[in-house]
């Protein structure tokens, strides 16, 4: 039994059903989903802004495997294609586990190179805390802290300034 903490990000296409999309296939698991904020690309300027939120799941029965499964589907339903020569390249739908908890709350920790976790930059990420802070404003990020003290770093002083928050996007359905 899990509870996993997931990052979406899209700039591709229609950004806000992209993030719709995957909260509509992740379904019951989906036990809290922040606000919509829009960012800044990260790495790669030369693109379109992004449509940024995080969700907190929940599966009795899922490993921290079977969370990067459902993510890397939910990216190939939105039709994300990864491109090599640009890791920071645009893309539909990025889904990232950023950490994983067990029933008894104690963190999933992983150094396997396809699945770090928790997340090895999500603390350097403020497009990642910033929403996480809206579902989990006590949570604290395995081996970094509370993220509300990360929030407060100087490191992550000038992203978060460009972390916008967009209360006239909704991530639920709209059917």
């Amino acid at each position: 039994m899990t509870t996993a903490v997931l990052s979406l990000g899209s700039n591709l296409g229609d950004r806000a059903a992209h993030l719709r999309a995957a909260v509509e296939l992740l379904g019951a698991s989906v036990v809290a989903v922040s606000g919509v904020y829009e960012t800044p690309p990260w790495g790669d300027a030369a693109q379109p802004s992004y449509l940024n939120a995080l969700l907190i799941v929940h599966d009795g029965s899922a490993t921290a495997r079977h969370w990067l499964e459902r993510c890397r589907a939910c990216e190939s339903a939105a039709g994300r294609v990864r491109d090599p020569e640009r890791r920071f390249g645009p893309r539909t739908l990025d889904v990232d586990v950023i950490a994983v908890r067990r029933a008894d709350g104690t963190p999933v920790i992983s150094d396997d190179p396809e699945l770090t976790l928790p997340h090895p930059r999500a603390h350097l990420r403020a497009f990642v805390l910033r929403p996480w802070l809206d579902v989990e404003p006590d949570a604290v990020l395995p081996g970094h802290g509370p993220i509300a003290a990360l929030l407060r770093s100087p490191e992550l002083a000038a992203d978060l300034a460009e972390v916008s928050p967009r209360p006239d996007v909704s991530l639920e359905s709209t059917k």
